[in-house]
């Protein structure tokens, strides 16, 4: 009987560093949710960490089950899933739920939220990727090949845009760079951040004519905006983070002994990389941010020994994706970019979001599985090659 550690394939390098983030995971929210939990569950501290540890473990069984699956199967799989999540998202717009003046999320049993957004995004680079693998022999022609490639961005980006502008903007970026990798006309590529950026001044000149209760998130988008450029107005998250950022020095002041847990909003997602610098030092974070970076770079290796073919497209984009919003949560957490309320992939606790990233890793792992398959395939035939020579 073969044993579960002979079950798992694929890259030992993504396995690895997914089983490092999820540790960092567990730390960081146990450490981060101690006020949580004093408001809400009358100091049962382990409460949070546990339902936490509970959320990662059936996303690493996600991980694992999907990356079983042979990776050409999730193509027909979640295109129907991508034209699933497109009225979904629209569902979203109008009745979901209402967190901080913007419909996002839509309710699900045991206290959790679905964000239709991570359904979008997942299909959408699965979409895009098939897309792009078919379109290879007239990629550089507008009608045939960048109009269908440019309409399913548009419309996911347009639903997206009113509730959550960051992604919104993560959604659009990683379609440009799959577009780009898939050799689309450079001139076409341009010519979509035109029109992202009209019908985004379109729309935004439409909120601002409308009555202020009814504008939505651009009241929060313009002070979010300010306090960043001018460093004015309630910048009082930020203030917090550096706090904490400073307090952590290079080695950080060690597990479970953070302070700034008790003033930053939202400690155990939006924030949890200031708290990971502030426990574990700039060489923790550092080292955080060096694991995502190793993430990106597998994904890249597997396009280069696979150019031009759906594995190749599918890996890039969802790798990027995850490391990109990653970049974007530590950015935030440090100062260098304005909030945006974006969680760190794998390590913010949260319910869809680390299931989404599970899935989207174990579809990464899937591909690198077939990669592996075939260099064992290459080898064996170029051994035999090498004995009937001698033979």
């Amino acid at each position: 009987m073969k044993s579960f550690a002979g079950e798992i394939k694929g890259d030992k390098v993504i396995w690895v560093v997914v089983l490092l983030l999820s540790l960092v995971s567990l730390l960081a929210v146990y450490s981060s949710t101690g006020t949580l939990a004093y408001k809400n569950m009358g100091g049962n501290t382990t409460h949070y960490m546990v339902k936490h540890g509970l959320i990662l473990l059936l996303g690493l069984v996600l991980m694992y089950l999907f990356h079983k699956v042979k990776y050409l199967y999730f193509s027909p799989i979640l295109k129907i899933f991508f034209w699933i999540a497109i009225p979904l998202l629209f569902f979203t717009l109008f009745f979901g739920l209402n967190i901080n003046e913007a419909k996002r999320v839509l309710p699900l049993p045991y206290n959790l939220t679905f964000q239709t957004s991570d359904l979008a995004k997942l299909t959408l680079i699965t979409y895009l990727a098939n897309l792009l693998t078919k379109k290879q022999d007239n990629i550089k022609d507008f009608k045939s090949a960048f109009v269908p490639i440019m309409i399913p961005v548009l419309l996911v980006v347009a639903f997206v845009l009113p509730a959550n502008l960051s992604t919104a903007a993560m959604i659009f970026s990683t379609s440009l760079v799959l577009m780009f990798i898939g050799r689309v006309n450079l001139k076409y590529i341009f010519s979509l951040i035109g029109i992202g950026l009209v019908l985004l001044t379109i729309f935004v000149a439409g909120l601002m004519l409308m009555p202020v209760e009814k504008q939505g998130r651009l009241g929060t988008w313009k002070n979010r905006i300010e306090n960043f450029t001018n460093g004015e107005g309630d910048n009082f998250q930020i203030e917090q983070s550096e706090i904490a950022i400073a307090g952590g020095g290079w080695f950080g002041k060690m597990p479970g002994n953070s302070t700034q847990r008790n003033f930053l909003p939202h400690p155990y997602s939006d924030f949890i990389f200031a708290i990971i610098i502030e426990e574990y030092g700039l060489i923790g974070g550092s080292i955080v941010v060096f694991l995502y970076l190793i993430l990106l770079s597998r994904a890249v290796i597997i396009v280069t020994k696979m150019p031009q073919t759906f594995g190749s497209f599918l890996s890039i984009g969802v790798a990027f994706s995850l490391a990109f919003q990653a970049m974007v949560n530590m950015g935030v957490a440090v100062g260098l970019l304005p909030v945006t309320g974006q969680p760190l992939p794998l390590v913010s606790m949260g319910g869809t979001s680390i299931w989404f990233t599970s899935i989207s890793l174990g579809i990464l792992l899937s591909v690198s599985k077939e990669l592996t398959i075939k260099e064992t395939i290459q080898e064996q035939i170029a051994d035999e090659a090498i004995v009937a020579d001698h033979n």
